[in-house]
């Protein structure tokens, strides 16, 4: 379970995609209060600060919409709480990109 905290416009196709997939996920944790997951350290990072997941959600979207995807799974806006920047990192960028070329993805980095 990852949201990275690279600019979406760099990740490939598998990365954009699964990102979106997973930021749904926490999304859905947080806002229902599911059990699953709710322990998991990105996870954690996102509690209190729904705004700025919301706001990369948004810059998801618009990256999907670039590339020519269709977008149905918008959020509820009005969880959208909570501090607006995300400030805890599980990984430094370097790290991330690091961990982005070991995989030897198209990702733009």
């Amino acid at each position: 379970m990852r949201v990275w905290d690279i600019s979406a416009k760099k990740l490939c196709k598998n990365h954009l995609l699964g990102e979106h997939r997973e930021l749904h996920a926490i999304w859905s944790i947080i806002t229902e209060q599911k059990k699953g997951y709710s322990l998991h350290p990105e996870t954690m990072r996102w509690k209190g600060k729904l705004k700025a997941l919301y706001f990369r959600h948004e810059e998801l979207v618009i990256e999907l919409h670039s590339r020519g995807y269709r977008h149905h799974s918008s959020l509820d806006k009005r969880k959208a709480i909570g501090a607006s920047k995300q400030n805890i990192l599980i990984d430094s960028i370097p790290k991330q990109i690091q961990i982005l070329k070991q995989k030897r993805c198209s990702c733009q980095i």
